[in-house]
């Protein structure tokens, strides 16, 4: 790709962009270049910047402007569907912009303010949005970390972002389990507290607690719960510190449903979001206000064939990037009307999403390939039971979906009547950047098709070469786009080594791709050490930290292997401490204590494997691309020259997991 080809697409990005900015208010506008950038190292530091010198707020863009100048103050926001069926709740533009505006005069009361970093811990409810549009309205930088991270991985966020404030909640279920959310809150403020950064305030909101007043926000769950004792008083759960504690339906009562927004410069930071890194640590992926404004409402617009009497549902969790760009930012900009869903889908039954597609007349629908897969276990029956005659777009996200699901998708769900757009990005980019557009591209079963407008994808290879025509290698970006993320949060050199290091000029994506012969781009896989389970990026580095903090855990790798609903699983390696007997009660311990209490449930490992000895080169690297067979039962080795002890081989497949579905 030519320079000047670069030239003419800045030339217009500058004007399609420029064009969609005048749809949005601006308190100021903005001065010299709308995109100016970096991305060579060896020319200085890495940076973009969109339409500096202007000013805006997100929040009155998406609930203000929605409400006073587009008239849609009676529209439905979100149709919020709770775990249980039967549990609902309808808020309009109207009443979501008084809610935030309560909960941001909270804020403020609270000492919040601009620049101020504030997590969210907390189910998929409505006042998770009204929390995060709050910040925003003022200025403050929001952290969310998903609901079903660990106290470790709550406290090592809280720390990294400087947060201080949290908002929680007391419970949620998921399916038939209840996720006690405070006891897991306390637990990472006490390690905040012990690692000498003491938070000053956590906003608990009642979502499980029957006794509590729910007049201002979701209805409290139908299901009873034993397992949270509430003070009948004061109404607060236990366990309740006083100096810390404060309850959300106190704080709002009485508050003015009326804020100004604070108006912040373009380049000023939106929120922080975490993602793992191939070091173990997570990365602060930080997000700036107008770019990513203007990229989520375009590609939610385009990608979606958005129409002003749509109804769309995105089943992600706002705790990823997905439900920040597509379930909130996105569609609100947007004037849309979303359902809110705080389940599973196989909870109570593995019709419930269909069902729900039913109920509230879904027309745009998008979810992951792991959710596909495993509802394609339980056959057609259950989808066929309801109409779905009311949708008109499928989507897909989180991962490369097989073309055996894209065509069950295809076929069961959409009844061959609606197009697919399997849809690429990350954490970093912000919104989509490889994905077809519906009844514009002609699909192919699994590929990512084309660049969004503007982006410029390359792929390279090792020596850095740009590869034309057929062929395959690291995926690659020439140049930004507005969504595009600006730095790590509290660490640029990690920034510039993680995505432009590798080959300067050029931001590395960490995929692999391949392009056909029709110029389709289809993602081959992470080709770091990152793997992809049921959607979510988990860092070997990170599992393999958790295993080994355990007493008797010397020495620890992680491979991934196929998985036929999650996509990957993770298969770990352990080598134990002298005298110490591999069992099942420590298999079970490991899992438990070593990895779900220290990261979550989702790197919940499927396989423990006792490894004597890992098969290592003499410099002492352990040969994961020999561990990968070896997960995978499949004895075609390659060249293991270099292994130090090739008997170790043998000795693993002897001793592997059954790994049998």
């Amino acid at each position: 790709i030519s320079s000047h080809f670069i030239d003419q697409i800045l030339y217009f990005q500058t004007h399609f962009w420029g064009d969609i900015a005048k749809d949005f208010f601006w308190k100021t506008k903005h001065t010299g270049q709308f995109l100016d950038y970096n991305f060579d190292v060896t020319k200085g530091e890495i940076f973009v910047k969109c339409m500096e010198g202007a000013s805006t707020n997100i929040c009155y863009n998406v609930l203000d402007r929605n409400v006073h100048e587009r008239k849609l103050g009676d529209k439905v926001a979100f149709y919020w569907e709770g775990n249980e069926p039967g549990d609902e709740l309808t808020v309009t533009y109207r009443e979501l912009l008084q809610r935030v505006c309560q909960f941001a005069n909270v804020l403020k009361s609270q000492g919040v303010k601009k620049g101020d970093r504030v997590s969210i811990y907390m189910p998929m409810v409505v006042e998770l949005v009204v929390a995060m549009l709050a910040c925003v309205r003022i200025g403050a930088v929001h952290s969310i970390v998903f609901a079903g991270f660990s106290a470790e991985s709550l406290c090592e966020r809280i720390m990294d972002s400087q947060c201080s404030l949290l908002i929680t909640a007391d419970g949620f279920y998921r399916g038939d389990k209840l996720i006690n959310l405070k006891l897991l809150a306390d637990e990472a403020l006490q390690k905040c507290r012990d690692k000498g950064f003491p938070v000053k305030r956590c906003i608990m909101l009642k979502h499980l607690s029957k006794e509590a007043e729910q007049t201002l926000g979701s209805p409290p769950a139908k299901r009873s719960c034993p397992d949270l004792q509430v003070n009948t008083e004061s109404l607060q759960p236990v366990p309740w510190n006083p100096d810390v504690d404060l309850c959300w339906h106190t704080l709002v009562c009485g508050e003015s449903d009326e804020c100004e927004p604070e108006w912040c410069e373009s380049e000023d930071p939106l929120f922080v979001l975490y993602t793992s890194g191939s070091t173990g640590k997570p990365k602060g992926v930080l997000h700036t206000i107008s770019g990513y404004m203007l990229y989520t409402a375009t590609t939610f617009k385009l990608v979606f064939d958005y129409q002003p009497d749509d109804v769309y549902w995105c089943t992600a969790d706002i705790g990823w990037i997905t439900g920040h760009s597509y379930i909130t930012y996105g569609p609100l900009a947007n004037g849309a009307t979303s359902v809110l869903f705080e389940g599973l889908p196989t909870y109570p039954d593995v019709s419930r999403m269909w069902e729900i597609v039913d109920k509230y007349h879904v027309t745009k629908f998008y979810t992951a390939p792991t959710a596909i897969r495993l509802l394609m276990k339980y056959g057609s029956e259950p989808v066929q039971k309801y109409k779905r005659e009311s949708l008109k777009v499928l989507g897909t996200v989180g991962e490369p979906i097989n073309p055996e699901a894209w065509q069950w998708y295809y076929t069961v769900v959409g009844e061959k009547r609606c197009p697919i757009v399997d849809t690429f990005w990350q954490t970093e980019t912000g919104g989509h950047v490889l994905t077809p557009l519906p009844a514009a591209t002609p699909m192919k079963p699994g590929s990512a098709t084309f660049p969004f407008f503007g982006v410029v994808p390359a792929i390279l290879n090792e020596s850095g070469e740009e590869l034309e025509g057929p062929n395959e290698g690291y995926l690659v970006f020439k140049q930004p786009w507005p969504g595009v993320m600006r730095t790590v949060q509290g660490n640029h050199q990690r920034f510039e080594t993680t995505y432009f290091k590798k080959f300067p000029g050029y931001y590395v994506t960490g995929d692999g791709c391949r392009r056909d012969k029709d110029g389709y781009f289809w993602i081959t896989g992470r080709i770091d050490d990152m793997l992809n389970v049921s959607g979510h990026l988990l860092s070997t580095a990170e599992v393999e930290s958790a295993l080994v903090e355990h007493e008797v855990v010397a020495e620890a790798a992680v491979v991934g292997r196929p998985h036929p609903v999650k996509g990957e699983s993770l298969y770990c390696f352990v080598t134990l401490t002298d005298g110490v007997t591999f069992s099942r009660a420590l298999e079970t311990d490991l899992k438990k204590q070593g990895i779900r209490e220290k990261i979550g449930a989702i790197a919940t490992p499927d396989f423990i494997q006792e490894a004597p000895t890992l098969p290592k080169t003499r410099s002492g690297k352990i040969m994961r691309r020999v561990l990968r067979k070896i997960a995978c039962d499949e004895r075609d080795m390659g060249d293991i020259s270099t292994l130090a002890d090739s008997s170790v081989v043998e000795e693993l497949f002897q001793n592997r997991c059954s790994t049998a579905v």
